[in-house]
């Protein structure tokens, strides 16, 4: 018994919360920022569409009932596919957006893992671990981990 506990207190874990990396790390909002500038004014089109398409609608259906058969027919078969390209543009900006999210996600996430295996081997951890049910928080070193990575800049 007395090998089992020496062994278990050279045995030095240590737990990184990747998810707090990613909301507190200077880096991950650098990035979040980045993304908004890149997708703001696409958002912002979208959006004025969407809007531009419902007032159209709320218009085609006050008028529908006095527009002769013809014209609401063209009319409704416009609105119908207003709406489908505004979709497939919805579609294809959240498809972008969450592109362009894992790259930069991504990005961050090597920076840490740099510093992580720093902080491993300057500390002599044997294991380090970003994925678990429960851990104890004096295993904890995100706190590290983030402050290496604001120093690395």
């Amino acid at each position: 018994m007395a090998t089992v506990g020496a062994f278990a207190q050279e045995f030095r874990i240590g737990f990184v919360n990747t998810d707090r990396i990613l909301r507190e790390a200077s880096q991950a909002k650098a990035a979040q920022t980045k993304l908004e500038q890149e997708f703001s004014r696409r958002e912002k089109d979208l959006q004025s569409q969407a809007r531009d398409l419902k007032a159209a609608s709320e218009k085609f259906e006050r008028e529908s009932p006095t527009m002769a058969d013809g014209v609401r027919l063209s009319r409704q078969r416009q609105l119908v596919d207003q709406d489908r390209d505004l979709q497939r543009k919805q579609r294809e900006f959240q498809e972008d957006l969450t592109l362009r999210k894992n790259e930069e996600l991504q990005l961050v996430l090597e920076r840490a893992n740099r510093v992580i295996k720093q902080v491993a081997e300057t500390e002599k951890y044997d294991l380090i671990l970003q994925e678990a049910v429960y851990i104890n928080p004096k295993h904890d070193i995100t706190d590290k981990v983030l402050t290496g990575l604001s120093s690395a800049k």
